[in-house]
This record gives C-alpha cells, sequence and structure tokens, in this order.
C-alpha cells in the first residue's frame, strides 16, 4: 500500500496531539514513512531546560532507527498552531541528512491549506556529511 505525503501529513498532525510543550504551547507531529510503507511517529517532549527538548522529527527517527530501520522514504511535520508553515531546524536537518538521501519528499505545514511540499535536499543544500564522503 503506497502512502500519499497528503496521508503522511495527516498522521503527523494526529501526533502532534501528543506532544509535550508546556512551555512553548507549540506542538509539533512528525510522521515517518519507512521503506516497508510503515510509519512511525513522533512528536516534540519539551524540558523546562530547554536544551534538552527534543525535537518531533528527531523523536521519529530516533524511534525508527531503535526499531532497526535506516531507511526512509519521506517525512511530513505538522506544526498546527503556527500562522504558517515551519519547516524543521537545522538540527533536524542534519539528522535526517545521515539516514535519508537528498531526493526524499518533505512535507510541512499548518494545516491542509498552508502546506511546502520539498524535498530534504532542497532544505539542506550544502549537505556537509555527504559531501564528507565522496
Amino acid at each position: 500500500m503506497e502512502i500519499k505525503m497528503q496521508d503522511l501529513f495527516e498522521k503527523a498532525l494526529i501526533a502532534s496531539k501528543k506532544s509535550y510543550s508546556p512551555y512553548s504551547k507549540f506542538p509539533v507531529g512528525a510522521a515517518l514513512l519507512l521503506e516497508d510503507g510503515s510509519v512511525i511517529t513522533g512528536v516534540n517532549i519539551e524540558n523546562r531546560s530547554f536544551g534538552a527538548t527534543n525535537c518531533a522529527e528527531r523523536t521519529a527517527l530516533f524511534t525508527a532507527v531503535a526499531s532497526g530501520f535506516r531507511t526512509f522514504k519521506a517525512i511530513a511535520i505538522a506544526t498546527p498552531t503556527a500562522d504558517y508553515p515551519v519547516g524543521p531546524c537545522g538540527i533536524c536537518r542534519q539528522v535526517l541528512s545521515e539516514f535519508a538521501p537528498a531526493e526524499t519528499p518533505v512535507i510541512f505545514g499548518c494545516s491542509n491549506e498552508k502546506q511546502v511540499k520539498t524535498t530534504l535536499g532542497e532544505l539542506y543544500p550544502y549537505d556537509s556529511l555527504h559531501e564528507l564522503a565522496k
């Protein structure tokens, strides 16, 4: 069964409801499409130290890696309380690039009407990790 990007975004929206964001009041959900067609979700988990906070994208990715997955087909990120689509932070872009090629589809947005559809390579065009591997 092929999952469409819009379906993946819906899973990210649903996941965002489980966010632990008492300080920022900014819930984020992520849905990571695995190579086998299954989906692992993640949410942002805040901590009052802020440095110990983890983003939804990394929560999903770390859960997938801990479950034995290393190859990903797409990611969706939902920020339902934002006024505009908010993309992944720099740390998440770096971590995603460790496991996914530049052509990996990315969709992020705050609603079904306000979304950006792009690729990891467009979000992170100068990926030093892969440049070093050449």
